[in-house]
């Protein structure tokens, strides 16, 4: 199994980054970490360089960053993963957030590095990785007009919109979050086993803060209790579930391992 999405250079592992890592090669195939700011860049591909074939990495600017990421910086950042292309599997995470970000100005410039990033995943020949909270039908309509190839759909929430996302031949990633959410159980059931992944975005989402309200911190072990759920949810055999989400992610992001 892959997590095709978590957050490794988060200030949670700075205490044991290593070992969790050390402790994820024990069960996992791969991790995918997202690189959202670019502060984050340089410890992100140290971590890729120091665990080759194992930690894989995305990179994007996450909307919620719009108002910290100055021109310069961003121009700066998409220089850099132009020039580290090749140790990149994805573009992302990025899209919308309307849940923190409110003024018409700052949705405005969201939406702007959004295309922004779709035309350089295309250019690259790289996957996107999409975040959305609150803007659902208008993130599927600027991926459509810019003619978006590979898109993963990260913790997709809008189930009346599942026939769309087929329709146009992308994925959803789906993560712990369907341990409590009617919407995301949906989707995880009405989306067809070859077009979902699992992610955990750890270090956020803690199976014992979502289901008993508890501080804890999350990793990408989780993944095989959203594996479980999964399966429960579908009526298959988790070893189904397992497989068939590995071997999609492999496919996705065209990873170098078996």
């Amino acid at each position: 199994m892959i997590d095709v999405h978590c957050h490794l250079e988060q200030k949670d592992y700075d205490s044991d980054r290593e070992q969790v890592i050390e402790a994820c090669k024990k069960e996992l195939k791969a991790v995918i970490t997202s690189c959202a700011h670019p502060r984050d860049f340089e410890l992100t591909m140290r971590m890729v360089e120091n665990n080759k074939g194992f930690v894989f990495c995305s990179c994007g600017v996450h909307p919620e960053y719009i108002k910290e990421v100055s021109e310069r910086e961003k121009d700066d950042f998409l220089d850099l993963i132009v020039k580290n292309k090749d140790k990149i599997v994805a573009i992302g995470e990025t899209g919308l957030d309307y849940w923190y970000i409110k003024e018409e100005d700052w949705r405005k410039r969201q939406k702007d590095l959004f295309i922004e990033l779709i035309i350089l995943a295309n250019e690259l020949d790289k996957p996107l990785i999409i975040h959305s909270r609150e803007v659902f039908e208008e993130t599927l309509e600027i991926l459509e007009r810019q003619d978006a190839k590979r898109v993963m759909l990260h913790m997709w929430g809008a189930n009346n919109l599942v026939n769309r996302i087929l329709e146009n031949g992308w994925s959803v990633s789906m993560n712990t979050i369907i341990l409590r959410s009617k919407k995301h159980k949906k989707i995880a059931r009405d989306m067809p086993l070859d077009k979902l992944m699992l992610e955990t975005d750890s270090p956020w989402l803690a199976p014992k803060r979502l289901l008993e309200g508890l501080e804890a911190r999350n990793d990408p072990l989780s993944i095989k209790i959203v594996a479980e759920k999964v399966s429960e949810i579908k009526k298959i055999p988790f070893e189904m579930v397992w497989k068939q989400c590995g071997e999609n992610a492999i496919k996705f992001f065209s990873l170098p391992i078996d």
